[in-house]
Parts: C-alpha cells; structure tokens; sequence
C-alpha cells in the first residue's frame, strides 16, 4: 500500500472532516500543512492536484482526490468496513444523505455563524445578523435532536461517515464563546463522539489563532 498524503492546515474545517476518519481506520499517512498562514494554494505542483487551489487535497499512490467529501468516500470504499459505508443501496443513501445534508444546510448556516462570530473582529461585527445566524443553527440543530431520538448516530446504532461532516461542527459550535441552544439528543451524541480517540486528536484542537482572522 502506498503511502497517503494529505494537504491541508490542521484547522480548516473540510480538512478536519478526513483527518478524523484517516484517525478511525487507523492508517498512517503523511500530512503536508498548507493554506492560510502556511500558503503554498496557488504553489503550480498544488494546482496540477486540484485545479480550484482548495484544501483538502489527497494522494494515494498515482490517486489524486478533492472535496473533503468525496475523499471521506473514497477512503471508507478503499480502506475502510461496511459500517462506514454500507454497500447495501438503502442503507447507503442514508449515510449520504447526511453526508449532503450537513454539506447543503449545516455546513453553510454554521459557518455563516463562526465567520460572521469568531473569525470577524469584533469591530466589524453585524451585530444584527448574528442572532438570526445562531436561530438558524439551532433550527437545524433541533432537527437532528429529533432524529436522533432513539438512536445512537445518525444512520443507526453505529458510527458511520453519516456522523462525520455534522459531528466536525459540534466541538467549534459549543466553543466559539456564544450561549448558544443545547438539545439533549445532540449533546449525547457530542458525547459520544467526544469520546472517540480519532475525535478528539482531529477535532477537539484550539483554533483560538482564527479568532479575528478574515483571510482564508
């Protein structure tokens, strides 16, 4: 097996999302820090990988792979169990539509809310958007406390990408310095995820030198 490579700063978010699963399958891998303070996005070599200069980037062996999403798939079809990802059709649309849910709707209200907070000045604040930012995080945080009534993840009793790119949000969300809802079901699953040793080494890390911070 080749050796993995993945390009990307320690505290971009997509990033974070395929540190945590290379975290779960346990599999060793290179990790090349690049974008914001470490630049190297507009570097030729970087854009012969992915045209559009983003993070995450991935390499496995002559397999080159963007989109935090598309290498969370990537990486549990290659390397990782069916209770990631499941084989089966239906079972499988769960997990993905999770996986498009938190990247449609979650994803973008929640950072919405964190750029428009934390990574802001304070002094450029839009005092009067933050508040509907935060009433729209929890209407949605709210629609996962219902579907996680009863269950422990999102696509069932076991952990699965389905948890991946919603779950990235929790540990930022209730640490960005904002009271800010709780829901019983959603805490218990930060719970759990918190818990998780892959979690906490790619998730639960400071990110206090984004604070005031507007370039990517």
């Amino acid at each position: 097996m080749a050796r993995l490579t993945l390009w990307g700063r320690a505290s971009a978010f997509n990033v974070q999302k395929a540190l945590w699963l290379l975290g779960e399958l346990g599999l060793p891998f290179d990790h090349e820090q690049v974008g914001g303070a470490h630049g190297g996005l507009d570097a030729p070599e970087f854009l012969r990988m992915n045209p559009h200069g983003r993070v995450p980037v991935l390499r496995d062996g002559d397999t080159i792979v963007w989109e935090s999403h598309s290498i969370l798939r990537y990486l549990a079809a290659r390397y990782g169990s069916e209770a990631l990802w499941p084989a089966e059709p239906a079972a499988r649309s769960l997990v993905d539509r999770w996986m498009d849910w938190s990247l449609a709707s979650l994803q973008p209200a929640f950072m919405r809310l964190f750029w428009g907070y934390f990574r802001t000045p304070q002094d450029l604040w839009d005092r009067a958007g933050l508040q509907p930012a935060i009433e729209k995080c929890d209407r949605l945080f709210m629609l996962l406390d219902g579907q996680l009534a009863g269950r422990a993840y999102l696509a069932g009793s076991a952990f699965s990408l389905a948890d991946i790119p919603a779950g990235t949000t929790l540990y930022r969300y209730f640490g960005i310095g904002l009271a800010v809802p709780h829901h019983p079901n959603v805490d218990a699953w930060y719970g759990r995820l918190c818990a998780r040793k892959a979690y906490q080494q790619a998730i639960m890390v400071p990110f206090e030198d984004l604070r005031g911070r507007m370039e990517y």
